[in-house]
């Protein structure tokens, strides 16, 4: 039940404010409507796309990332951003960076709003903790996205607003009961079947029970944006415990985030063959991305970004005052999501990355709208300043990449045949993509003609051969600010770059090439992997040199000179004790001349009777039976390299 402190909170923050800070929101997206494709935008386009032809399973599609092809159905995300993308292509025919990010508006209204309804019953300050929420440089920055994050936060927001305002006495100006009872019936009649078999004297009206069904709706939804919509569960069972104890409507509502991912998870499992969970798991343990350094290092980095939720100069007297009230069931509440939002975002994430932290904003700024106006005033100028500066870095950054792009004219080189390969990931991708180029994998075999586009921040390999540079630029905007670059340690999107929550200098952020390649010329009839005639003669599976020697994936190429008369092909590898690798095949132009099964690890050579190819140049081909992947480490492992041709040694 309600307080009469709580009453007075709910009362006070005037409808005038509410449009300030919707105002305000506006202002920080409409400069940014031409944002270019970002980030992890490209994989929920791909969904998008995929949802055209199958819609109830935009997830089930084949995707090359890193390198290697992955089910989709792994994504770390369920199906409703790619739900919502696929309706924007479905409108507009096609990725329209304008309409798109118009239309994504609307999650950072609903998010806004939603706020602005907690402040009014948490916050003696309403406005003030609602700017603090808006200016958080996480939500100014990737607000500008296509990513998930705006949709999550804005169905998770909405949910916590409604919910808490089941149990309030004021109406919140932006809505009608009847109408939006209209949006949601189904929950609604749900909601009113608990309420008949609940406590009766909790919520007795209609405008309580269309609340907690709108609440249950959001809920539901918020599930299928994100895996991290359980939290809700442990978060709104303290809110019940601590203000509607004896009410079984709300204890039920407080486990459909739960009960809405595992119909999912059972609907895709009968629909598709596959649990997406179980598939999203299986990629953990291949990336690695679960083991403990990695989990360690984002635990640190979250804690790091936590700080930048307000200005970090609030932090510390806003949990000290928190601190001093902690018995008061407001705060204590605030403390309980605080505390379990991240606990469960140190359990799952293994990124680190600021906007993993948006849920979280909210009731720290909360807290922090308790303290002296003037101090809040400092804390929303300096986020707002920061935000704005590291989204206009950010918007250069891909604004390059997508202006490269266009100066490669891709599609008319695929119009006329030749192949166009991406090396990169993110934004870059999509551009080139949407041109017709394709994305390169581990095992593509490069041929002259084809061009190769690579990105030195994304690159995920290496290619080798007689590359011929046609096109290439840096990108090195004038801010001295950095979300992520390769003269950076900022941590912003991800740990793995560094332990600093966004950098402090300038340097650069890219730098992208464009390379032709041309015809192999191989020199060497033996190639030793510490040659200096390596990189032309390797074509593909082979890794950087460490010391003498190269790890191969499962296949790898390597064009040879062939010998005036024929001679045996020698492999000379090693297999590592932690390597499974056993069965080793060598191919000639694609013709299998030697198999072998070895007993275990150790040094070992493979040769073929005397043989030779039909041209000046042979392709030689070890393929593996079985690789391996090393902690902390994405590449598939075979054997180690240490040379192969005709004669050896």
């Amino acid at each position: 039940m309600s307080t009469p402190e709580t009453e007075t909170r709910v009362a006070g923050g005037r409808p005038r404010e509410l449009w300030l800070v919707l105002g305000l929101v506006l202002l920080l997206r409409l400069p940014f409507l031409n944002q270019a494709i970002q980030g992890d935008d490209h994989i929920y386009l791909t969904e998008a796309a995929h949802a055209q032809v199958e819609p109830l399973h935009p997830t089930h599609v084949r995707y090359v990332f890193l390198g290697d092809e992955v089910d989709l159905r792994g994504h770390s995300h369920p199906p409703l951003n790619a739900w919502a993308l696929a309706g924007l292509i479905a409108a507009f025919g096609e990725v329209k960076e304008i309409p798109f990010h118009a239309a994504y508006i609307v999650f950072s209204m609903a998010a806004a709003w939603a706020m602005w309804s907690l402040a009014r019953r948490f916050s003696p300050r309403p406005l003030w903790a609602a700017l603090l929420f808006v200016v958080t440089p996480a939500f100014v920055v990737n607000g500008n996205s296509l990513e998930a994050d705006l949709p999550f936060l804005a169905l998770w927001m909405a949910a916590l607003a409604l919910f808490v305002w089941a149990g309030s006495s004021a109406v919140p100006q932006a809505l009608e009961p009847s109408v939006a009872q209209a949006l949601v019936p189904a929950a609604s009649r749900l909601v009113s079947t608990l309420v008949r078999d609940g406590d009766a004297t909790s919520f007795p009206s209609t405008r309580e029970r269309f609340a907690l069904a709108a609440s249950a709706t959001c809920l539901a939804l918020a599930a299928l944006a994100a895996y991290q919509a359980v939290f809700l569960t442990p978060i709104l069972a303290v809110y019940v415990w601590l203000f509607h104890r004896r009410d079984r409507a709300r204890w039920a509502l407080v486990f459909v985030p739960p009960l809405a991912l595992i119909a999912w998870q059972l609907f895709e499992r009968l629909t598709t063959g596959a649990a997406p969970a179980r598939v999203l798991s299986g990629y953990f343990a291949a990336y690695g991305f679960q083991q403990l350094e990695s989990k360690l290092a984002s635990a640190a980095m979250l804690f790091i970004h936590s700080w930048f939720l307000v200005f970090p100069a609030l932090v510390p007297s806003a949990f000290l005052l928190a601190w001093r009230r902690r018995r008061e069931k407001d705060t204590l509440f605030l403390l309980a999501w605080i505390a379990i939002f991240f606990a469960g975002a140190v359990a799952v994430f293994f990124a680190g990355s600021a906007r993993y932290l948006l849920p979280m904003a909210a009731p720290v700024a909360l807290l922090a709208s308790r303290l002296r106006v003037r101090w809040l005033a400092i804390g929303v100028a300096a986020n707002l300043a920061l935000g704005l500066a590291l989204a206009q870095v950010n918007y250069q950054h891909w604004d390059a990449c997508r202006r490269f792009a266009a100066s490669l004219e891709v599609s008319q080189r695929v119009a006329a045949g030749y192949r166009v390969w991406v090396n990169a990931e993110l934004g870059l991708r999509h551009y080139l993509e949407d041109q017709g180029a394709l994305p390169l994998r581990k095992t593509q075999q490069l041929r002259p003609g084809d061009l190769v586009v690579s990105s030195e921040l994304e690159a995920s390999l290496h290619p080798t051969g007689p590359l011929a540079l046609l096109a290439k630029t840096e990108i090195d905007p004038a801010i001295p600010l950095r979300l992520i670059g390769v003269e950076s340690h900022s941590g912003y999107s991800t740990v793995s770059r560094g332990f600093w929550p966004f950098g402090f200098t300038g340097g650069v952020i890219d730098r992208l090439r464009a390379d032709d390649v041309r015809e192999r010329r191989p020199t060497l009839e033996y190639l030793p992997m510490d040659a200096p005639e390596a990189a032309d003669q390797i074509v593909s599976g082979v890794f950087d040199l460490e010391g003498k020697s190269r790890w191969i994936s499962g296949s790898a190429a390597i064009a040879l000179k062939n010998p005036a008369q024929p001679m045996p092909l020698r492999a000379e590898f090693y297999i590592p004790p932690n390597a499974p690798a056993r069965r080793i095949t060598l191919l000639l132009d694609g013709k299998e001349i030697a198999p072998r099964t070895y007993p275990g690890p150790g040094s070992w050579s493979l040769e073929s009777k005397p043989v030779r190819g039909e041209s000046d140049s042979a392709m030689a081909e070890i393929i593996v039976d079985k690789t391996f992947r090393a902690p902390g480490d994405t590449r598939d492992l075979g054997v180690v390299l240490i040379g192969v041709g005709f004669g050896g040694k």
